[in-house]
């Protein structure tokens, strides 16, 4: 298969496609309050949780605040993702879910208000 082709891309690397387009169709709404924070995506998270989570099974996704010199972060875990997810469109709901999750964590307003379309319950 020749790699300029779709389907020659690997699966992270079109999981990591359906973040940036999750980003960027939130960037219109709310470019402003985004502005400096840092997206990324990580296989797994590390074992430990982060000090103001509590512990419900293995996270999707995980925003970390700003601090000092680093920005605000938010960083959506693939392999759980793809673990939860039945096939490619629920997959890309799901991460569509994740990030909005993600977000309305950072800026302290409710998903549906990040996104009208927010479904939830995962």
């Amino acid at each position: 298969m020749p790699a300029t082709l779709p389907a020659a891309r690997t699966r992270a690397e079109r999981f990591d496609d359906l973040v940036v387009a999750t980003v960027v169709r939130i960037e219109r709404t709310w470019s402003r309050q985004l502005a400096g924070t840092e997206f990324a995506v990580e296989d797994v998270p590390p074992s430990d949780p982060a000090p103001w989570e509590h512990r419900r099974g293995v996270p999707m996704g995980r925003y970390f605040p700003s601090d000092g010199a680093l920005a605000a972060r938010i960083v959506v875990y693939r392999r759980p993702v793809e673990e939860r997810a039945h096939d490619r469109d629920d997959l890309a709901e799901l991460v569509r879910t994740v990030v909005v999750e993600q977000v309305a964590h950072m800026l302290g307003r409710d998903p549906e208000e990040i996104d009208p379309g927010y479904v939830g319950d995962w």
